[in-house]
């Protein structure tokens, strides 16, 4: 059976991506100066104006027009062509009880991590799949390639000519569920008035594409679409106006897995729009390494005041000899769901998030919900479930 899967990434130009580059380099700097910072910061970017907007407590001042305009000169543009408004006020009293004071500490329950609750409710979802060294949908792997590597060439003039917004999006033919051959790939970078698309596509080809498919290779029969609309001078905020949050699918899996809550640039980890997606992919990769699932989609469902989730759910799409229901079990047993343990096991007041805002949240063996160290503890929980059936 033949079927195609398609997704899609930005440059760090992307009006989109430049917001949520900008709200996580705040973030930041909060946790920088203090480590208990509650953030939620929302950026809109247009044509010489970035708005920022949000709730952010920090026990110290932070100087968001600064962070706006060194995001601004790093990503490419210049930053004294854009007048930063900012509205800014503390979280709100109400939330800040319910996370600091968890339904559990308030009905007496003082286990470990108990006492912190969840900072907002709603469904995170993890998924992992064993088609790639990533644990990633090939497409998707593939789409990141190739802008960050258009980022890198224009940030070290190996491409000139071209300006800091652009995309890119691929096509892979599977047959039986497999990666057989690349059938699209599409890409749109921002340039110069004078620059023509036969040295743009050139340019593209010769220093981006054969680099980014060298361990998976276009073939001749490949469609390639490099600027399919013609000309591409007018970008980033001037052209579309960006936001946090716009770009879901590629920050998490493309769209090719379940995506809830919310977005994740500009939230704190108390926020489990954040801190519980970055737990179920944790989750769901350490299935797949482990060889209990082929493929796997972890579902944890929060409540918002409350540290023990309300519903963990694993779906492995029938690539595992356990049921459903056993590894849901495993991983409650494995795995400590609250709120305050996740944050510490995966060391969230820790991490660097504007490294995460930019090419995936899950691209890099360098955060540590990408760590794949908890197969041992899988393997050993699910042991009792084949012993089991060879009893039975």
């Amino acid at each position: 059976m033949t079927t195609y899967k398609t997704t899609e990434s930005v440059c760090m130009g992307h009006p989109d991506k430049l917001c949520d580059l900008i709200a996580d380099s705040i973030l930041d700097s909060c946790l920088r100066k203090d480590k208990a910072s509650r953030v939620a910061c929302e950026v809109m970017a247009t044509k010489g104006k970035i708005i920022v907007a949000g709730e952010i407590t920090c026990s110290e001042k932070v100087d968001i027009r600064y962070i706006v305009r060194n995001v601004l000169r790093e990503v490419g543009y210049n930053p004294w062509k854009f007048t930063v408004f900012i509205f800014v006020h503390h979280q709100s009293k109400d939330i800040a009880a319910g996370v600091d004071n968890a339904l559990e500490a308030r009905n007496g329950n003082y286990e470990p991590y108990s006492s912190v609750g969840a900072g907002d409710q709603g469904t995170m979802y993890g998924y992992a799949t064993d088609e790639t060294r990533e644990k990633l949908p090939l497409p998707l792997v593939l789409s990141h390639r190739i802008v960050k590597r258009i980022d890198d060439c224009r940030k070290g003039k190996l491409i000139k000519g071209i300006q800091p917004d652009g995309k890119a999006q691929v096509t892979v033919e599977y047959q039986d569920g497999k990666p057989k051959r690349i059938k699209t790939i599409v890409v749109s970078v921002q340039h110069d008035k004078d620059k023509s698309q036969e040295e743009l596509r050139a340019d593209i080809l010769n220093n981006v594409l054969w680099q980014c498919f060298e361990d998976f290779p276009f073939d001749d029969d490949t469609e390639l679409l490099i600027n399919p609309s013609g000309r591409f001078v007018e970008g980033g905020p001037a052209a579309d106006t960006g936001l946090t949050g716009r770009k879901i699918m590629v920050d998490t899996y493309g769209g090719l897995a379940s995506h809830g809550g919310g977005a994740l640039c500009g939230k704190d980890p108390t926020k489990v729009d954040r801190s519980g997606a970055y737990m179920a992919r944790y989750i769901a990769k350490n299935i797949v390494w482990s060889g209990l699932a082929d493929k796997c989609e972890v579902a944890l469902s929060y409540a918002i005041g409350k540290a023990n989730p309300v519903a963990v759910d694993v779906n492995s799409f029938v690539t595992s000899k356990l049921t459903d229901e056993q590894l849901a079990v495993i991983v409650q047993e494995v795995f400590n769901l609250r709120p305050a343990a996740i944050v510490e096991k995966l060391r969230l007041r820790n991490a660097i998030y504007s490294q995460t805002a930019v090419y995936g949240h899950f691209n890099s063996c360098l955060f540590p919900w990408e760590d794949v160290n908890m197969y041992t503890n899988l393997r050993k929980a699910a042991e009792k479930y084949a012993d089991r059936k060879t009893e039975d």
